[in-house]
């Protein structure tokens, strides 16, 4: 009786439809009408008036809107927009499902990956999974570990391939394995034919810092556990340009994590790889998920085969 009167209920207020929870949704996440109209590709009145139907639909007030600071969600916009999301991707899934027969996966899937481990990882796993599941369009982010951890709270990305070095609460993962910082040098360098390095010895040499989360905060890490204050001489957002500039430098060095299995500069020169003792905490390479999604297939599918290609049990 009560789901029935219910219906009445939103019959007589006005139908409920699922464009005007994507409107609604997306304005929720862009936090601004125009921002949602920008996505969805509709005029911003479109949306506004979407809005509107579904609040007077539903009978509750879901946001407030004010033109110069865009729109907050009131606490029955937050539940609806929760909800809103997963009924949209559930409807999303019913239509993957039938173009895939029901025996084939299709559909989009985003991964994310932190940006220096890309190179070395996702041209394998992409190439494996595009293999196995044709009909899947696979696209790829790659970023800095807090815009990953972002994406996937937001539902930007699906998954994630990341070094687990905190803000990971809220993430679920499993390890592909153990990656630990080492020192770089040029061959010049008067370090360069030692066997190993101290912390204490590279402290006052002047660092190229790749400053970039969660690589800065793992490197001044190990400095300030050993009680030494390294020497900053410059920073670099770009991977491949720390490792030029000390590759050209007969004094400068670099503490990096990943290591490509190229020991050039872009200018082929040669970069010497040593490793520090004590040795530095190890860092986990993680396949990584919001804690609180629901994976669809495919996203399960590239954790599968992730497995198998890093022999993870």
């Amino acid at each position: 009786m009560w789901e029935a009167e219910a219906l009445l209920v939103s019959d007589a207020r006005g139908e409920l439809t699922l464009r005007q929870l994507a409107h609604f949704l997306a304005a929720a996440e862009e936090g601004t009408i125009v921002g949602a109209a920008r996505r969805l590709k509709f005029s911003p009145s479109a949306v506004s008036a979407s809005i509107t139907e579904l609040e007077r639909a539903l009978g509750a007030e879901l946001c407030i809107r004010r033109r110069a600071q865009g729109l907050s969600l009131t606490p029955t916009g937050r539940l609806v927009a929760a909800r809103a999301r997963r009924l949209l991707r559930e409807v999303a899934e019913l239509g993957y499902a039938v173009r895939g027969d029901g025996t084939a996966l299709a559909g989009p899937l985003v991964v994310g990956c932190f940006v220096t481990l890309a190179a070395n990882h996702l041209p394998r796993i992409l190439g494996e999974f595009e293999q196995l599941h044709p009909r899947v369009t696979v696209d790829f982010v790659v970023g800095a570990q807090d815009e990953l951890v972002r994406d996937l709270g937001s539902g930007a990305i699906d998954v994630a391939i990341m070094y687990d070095i905190g803000d990971m609460e809220r993430i679920d993962s499993f390890t592909l394995h153990d990656a630990r910082g080492y020192a770089l040098f040029g061959a010049g360098h008067p370090l360069a034919d030692a066997e190993m390095v101290t912390l204490e010895e590279l402290a006052p040499m002047p660092l190229v810092l790749y400053d970039q989360t969660p690589s800065t905060r793992y490197a001044m890490a190990m400095f300030e556990a050993r009680g030494v204050t390294p020497n900053v001489r410059h920073r670099t957002h770009a991977f491949e340009l720390t490792r030029s500039v000390v590759a050209r430098s007969d004094t400068a060095y670099a503490v990096l994590v990943q290591r490509p299995a190229n020991k050039l500069s872009y200018e082929g020169l040669p970069i010497i790889e040593k490793e520090i003792t004590p040795a530095p905490p190890a860092v986990p390479v993680v396949f990584a998920w919001a804690r609180d999604a629901e994976l669809s297939s495919r996203a399960l599918a590239m954790a599968d085969l992730v497995r198998k290609l890093y022999d993870v049990t």
